[in-house]
């Protein structure tokens, strides 16, 4: 592949050092982010006219226009800096994980005096212990309501001395021992409490019930019936509880386990999740328009962003192939975890049967998510067509909408629904440029006109079957004004009012289609503008953070703009820089300022850090 003249210079000029490297197109944006041991022999790589190439990697090179990268000091940094950045920027040529936000864990903060019990998505290393996830989620919350009645630790955020008064209405009501008054619990019976809830949480059912088995036949003995009454409502709790976790396997401790199938472009992915010999739960992804990669290639950039943050490592991570890189992120995995992680890939025995398991039921799920609902999926969208009196299914609906605070950032979000289902890889959001103030038709027509404009340039032939705008008849006439403009008076348009759920067609305004409120047609209509809407509100949020945030950082002391911009690079988000410890910001910008940093974000002495 010959090289491109403008990154002649910037490939001449590429470090023989681990780092990162991001390909860019003529707009700047994002493409493709890859680490690498050695930046020079990577990058020049692809440039190379012996290089084997794909057809994904030559529909990357046609796009490429600017080259960036950020030096690392070895390649596990290299890699999570990547991962990070992949996150962020959702390049189209990467594989992306879109998993939400997780699932929930408990955490049981052992290294407070009096521990408490808390649900968090989040995994830090800050000395307690995590227990999770928890699936369905709200399994969470059972737990936790559990541990409240029959175990009665705390989960206020007081700091315990004795001193109080008087304790809180969880006291009375019988959900906690009440540490923070002295005389009302000892020491030790609060330990032995929290002894029993680790048991209890790490899945040592058969010790906890022999120990609360024996503490209510002490109670009936001594006739305390009352007593021996809550240890037998605990004990069959317990029990009930222990019963949700199915699947018992004697020869796998702990691990997560990843099937997938794969046909063409579309996959889907399942991940069980086993904790203490019980699988506890499972996770499913899917890629509708995955480009190609090898299996190889799929599982080494999915697991790395599935662990990059709040997730749980366990010791054992079973997967079908063999990873690229896999010596290097079992070695990243085991600094993440504390202990050696093992990455398998087993032929034999249970852990080859469970595999088998897994595999089996990624089948069955892609085959529920591409066939059986494919079929429902046609009905509806003919539906569709029907009641708005279009020429064939919009097959392809694009969806967009306005969010600002009396006019201020104002943004519009665009979402993409194919064949009934959300492809989030075409979401685009755009700020908004020559509105003034709160006006949402001018802030719809910008949003049109400069969408479309692109499309008739780069790719005419991808024009939607159907737009849709949220609102009413002005919204509707907002983005049939910005149509118009580009020439593109059939194309057909549509607006769905919130409060009525009545949808507006261009050309017959004055007859507002009224579907019934139980159609699926309906159903999905709302689907897509409940979409557009919370993707509009997310980025508006985000632009808005982005910018109070930025202009704090500039506040602190030898923080300028390029400081600021290596910053967010290095650490791949915001919000990451704001809960870094000292240790973690020197590395980037010395002792000094680090210390600066988190003292300006914690408000307190950085001498106590």
């Amino acid at each position: 592949m010959p090289e491109i003249k403008p990154l002649a210079k910037k490939l001449e000029k590429l470090p023989a050092e681990p780092g990162v490297y991001i390909f860019r197109n003529d707009r700047g944006e994002v493409l493709y982010i890859g680490k690498a041991k050695l930046l020079k022999m990577r990058v020049r790589s692809y440039f190379q006219d012996s290089r084997p190439c794909d057809s994904k990697t030559e529909r990357l090179l046609e796009q490429v226009a600017d080259l960036e990268y950020i030096v690392t000091d070895n390649e596990i940094e290299a890699l999570i800096l990547e991962s990070n950045l992949i996150k962020q920027n959702q390049p189209p040529f990467n594989v992306l994980l879109k998993g939400g936000n997780g699932y929930p864990y408990i955490k049981l903060t052992i290294s407070e005096p009096y521990p408490r019990a808390l649900i968090t998505r989040r995994i830090e290393r800050d000395g307690a212990l995590y227990f999770g996830p928890f699936l369905p989620p709200g399994l969470a919350y059972d737990t936790i309501r559990l541990i409240e009645k029959y175990f009665l630790i705390r989960n206020c955020d007081l700091e315990i001395d004795g001193r109080l008064d008087r304790p809180c209405l969880d006291y009375f009501i019988k959900r906690c021992m009440g540490p923070c008054v002295n005389g009302l619990c000892t020491k030790e019976n609060y330990d032995q409490a929290v002894k029993d809830v680790r048991l209890f949480l790490e899945g040592k059912s058969d010790e906890l019930i022999k120990r609360l088995t024996q503490r209510m036949s002490d109670a009936a003995q001594r006739e305390h019936y009352e007593l021996a009454t809550y240890y037998r409502d605990a004990l069959s709790k317990i029990r009930a509880a222990g019963e949700k976790q199915k699947m018992i396997l004697q020869s796998v401790e702990e691990a997560d386990i990843f099937g997938y199938h794969q046909e063409g472009r579309r996959l889907a992915l399942q991940a069980f999740t086993m904790r203490g010999n019980k699988v506890v739960g499972r996770r499913e992804f899917y890629w509708e328009n995955l480009d190609e990669f090898t299996a190889q290639e799929f599982f080494s950039s999915t697991l790395r962003q599935y662990y990059l943050n709040d997730t749980y490592v366990p010791t054992q991570i079973i997967v079908p192939v063999e990873l690229e890189d896999q010596t290097l992120i079992e070695q990243w995995l085991s600094e993440r975890r504390g202990r050696r992680v093992k990455i398998l890939q087993p032929m034999r025995g249970e852990k080859a049967k469970l595999l088998e398991l897994v595999q089996k039921n990624a089948q069955a799920a892609f085959a529920m998510r591409f066939r059986i609902l494919k079929a429902k999926n046609d009905e509806i969208l003919s539906g569709l067509q029907a009641a708005l009196g279009l020429e064939s299914a919009p097959r392809r609906i694009e969806c967009f909408d306005i969010s600002n605070i009396q006019g201020r950032d104002s943004v519009a979000s665009l979402v993409v629904c194919e064949n009934g289902v959300m492809k989030k890889s075409a979401y685009r959001k755009f700020k908004i440029a020559t509105v003034d103030g709160p006006d949402d038709f001018a802030s719809i027509c910008e949003a049109v006109h400069r969408r479309y404009l692109r499309v008739l340039k780069e790719t005419p032939e991808a024009m939607p079957d159907l737009v849709l705008v949220d609102g009413g008849v002005g919204q509707l006439h907002a983005a049939a004004r910005a149509l118009a403009e580009l020439g593109l008076e059939r194309q057909p348009l549509a607006a769905i009012a919130k409060r009525e759920e009545v949808l507006y067609v261009k050309g017959r305004e004055g007859l507002p289609v009224r579907l019934d409120k139980t159609t699926a047609p309906l159903h999905l209509v709302q689907r897509i503008r409940d979409e557009a809407h919370r993707f509009a509100v997310t980025y508006h949020r985000k632009r808005r953070a982005m910018r109070d945030f930025s202009s704090d950082l500039l506040e602190i002391p030898g923080v300028g703009a390029k400081r600021k911009t290596e910053l967010l690079r290095y650490f791949g988000s915001l919000e990451r820089i704001k809960t870094a410890t000292i240790q973690e910001l020197r590395v980037r910008v010395g002792q000094k300022l680090a210390q600066e940093i988190v003292y300006y974000f914690n408000k307190q002495s950085p001498l106590a850090q």
